[in-house]
């Protein structure tokens, strides 16, 4: 147990004095926002009036311009700003763009270097006037030597005025991961972040591991506050768990009873763990996804993590692993038993009675592979794999699903980006956009996998693209906090049509909780 940790905790809850923490919810008072760290923060900046220009001109009509002047685009797609930029060594760097959009609606651009796209539609929004300027950025690959970074107008009305390029340092020398918590601290108090809810849940599961690595008590501190909003000083909860979204945050009661050692978080826990006891499953012993009349009978990819992470670390926590590998290891088997396909991908779910308007005839499979339903799927089952003893009989099971989810998540990486599509196998048809959460998924479920020895070593080189493209959708806005683009909203079952018009987000829950998990992943080595 975290004994120090537990001292500095009881400090920050009680104002500083080392006392017992108290039976109501403390009171937390947001922390001061940091800028992200960075041990090289030396940069270069590019003047756009310097730049190639095609379909643009250079003007000095709107006062706060860095330079001699910006480039106000013609009112046309296509044009573009085209900057030589120099690098001494090859490696992912931040490219920070300085513009002002006077109207109201967003300019976006396509970002392309040396050809290959790294954001396509990156958003250029609205600014309170053409004299203010703000920033977009994303990070990229460059080459070693002279490289091409083209800014090229994605939108009838032509792009934002473009005042500069900024080519700052490695982004392997800024700590993303801490940057988002920062950025998420601050915009967010414990009261006020959300209800109990598993988009919530993940992302504060996400800031304890920055926890873990940076030893910054504020940040368990945050995640205690609001557990403590929904934990009673008795332990008891009102939530009645009658679907298994709601059962994801409970990994943060685990948790806080191994950091604080208080007895109510392990009740809190328990009532999770009983309530699967009764909780009703398909005749293979699947958990259905959830109690309400609409999903009776039904088995949703998504599900598996919202129970299955939790259940073995609550059997590792508290004695009762035997039951939990045992049912961990039976939900993951029965659900890819049913779910996965030849291609090695999954359909988002399956309807036991086929009765769903969804369902195939047949085989009550849903339509499509809906990209984050399979990422869930690929981080529990990397989590269960960790946790159970490897002469579990499953286990061999297990990871013949795995390494067939790896050759398809292999086969779908987009190779333009990185990334993985919102319907993972239809790249080409119109509409599909590549998704940040679920291309975090994939990226640490390949290189957890990688690291753990569950499948082949190429798939290193799948991760490691995947995660310079997922560091491609973030940057900082003008206020200095991480903005986290292209996250699919929560989804249910559903059509292709659906699924590529759900909203894309920026700084959803899912894809900050998803961005973290992984980046510690990927940055821990």
């Amino acid at each position: 147990m975290r004994r120090p940790a537990v001292l500095l905790l009881a400090a920050v809850l009680t104002g500083g004095v080392l006392t017992a923490p108290p039976v109501a919810a403390p009171a937390f008072a947001a922390p001061a926002f940091a800028a992200p760290a960075s041990a090289a923060p030396a940069s270069v900046r590019y003047e756009a009036e310097d730049a190639t220009i095609s379909q643009g001109a250079v003007e000095r009509n709107h006062a706060g311009f860095t330079g001699r002047g910006f480039v106000n685009y013609d009112n046309v797609p296509g044009g573009h700003v085209e900057f030589q930029v120099t690098a001494e060594n090859a490696g992912p760097v931040p490219l920070t763009l300085r513009y002002a959009n006077g109207t109201a609606a967003a300019r976006p651009l396509d970002i392309t270097v040396n050809g290959v796209t790294v954001a396509d539609d990156l958003a250029f929004g609205p600014t309170r006037g053409w004299t203010d300027w703000r920033t977009q950025g994303v990070t990229a690959t460059l080459a070693a030597g002279v490289n091409t970074v083209r800014a090229t107008s994605a939108g009838a009305l032509g792009g934002p005025n473009l005042d500069s390029l900024t080519v700052g340092a490695p982004s392997g020398t800024t700590d993303w991961s801490l940057a988002v918590v920062e950025s998420t601290m601050a915009r967010h108090t414990p009261s006020a972040i959300g209800g109990w809810s598993y988009p919530v849940g993940l992302y504060l599961y996400g800031q304890y591991l920055v926890y873990q690595r940076t030893g910054d008590v504020r940040l368990l501190a945050y995640l205690r506050a609001y557990a403590d909003r929904f934990v009673r000083p008795d332990g008891t909860m009102a939530q009645d768990f009658g679907n298994l979204d709601s059962m994801q945050a409970g990994r943060l009661l685990t948790i806080l009873h191994r950091e604080t050692g208080q007895a109510r978080y392990q009740k809190a826990a328990r009532k999770i763990r009983d309530r699967l006891t009764s909780y009703p499953r398909t005749r293979e012993g699947g958990f259905w996804h959830s109690t309400s009349t609409s999903r009776h009978h039904q088995l949703w990819a998504d599900g598996v993590y919202m129970v299955n992470p939790f259940l073995v670390e609550y059997g590792r926590q508290f004695g009762d692993m035997a039951y939990a590998a045992d049912e961990a290891t039976r939900q993951l088997a029965v659900y890819g038993g049913r779910l996965q396909t030849a291609n090695g991908l999954l359909r988002h779910a399956w309807d036991e009675s086929g009765a769903s308007a969804w369902a195939a005839p047949g085989t009550g499979l849903a339509p499509e592979h809906w990209c984050r339903a399979i990422g869930w799927y690929a981080m529990a089952l990397v989590n269960v794999l960790d946790a159970v003893p490897a002469t579990h009989p499953r286990r061999e099971a297990l990871l013949t699903i795995l390494r067939g989810l790896a050759t398809g998540i292999e086969r779908y990486q987009d190779p333009a980006t990185g990334r993985w599509f919102q319907v993972v196998d239809k790249a080409s048809q119109s509409g599909n956009w590549t998704e940040t959460s679920c291309s975090s998924m994939f990226t640490y479920a390949l290189d957890r996998s990688v690291r753990q020895g569950y499948v082949d070593p190429r798939f290193q080189r799948v991760a490691d693209r995947g995660h310079q493209g997922v560091l491609a959708k973030i940057s900082l806005g003008g206020d200095g906090r991480t903005q986290l683009a292209d996250i699919s909203v929560g989804t249910n079952v559903g059509s292709y049509a659906y699924y590529i018009q759900r909203a894309r987000e920026t700084n959803d829950f899912h894809g900050l909780g998803a961005f973290l998990i992984m980046n510690e992943q990927l940055t821990r080595r």
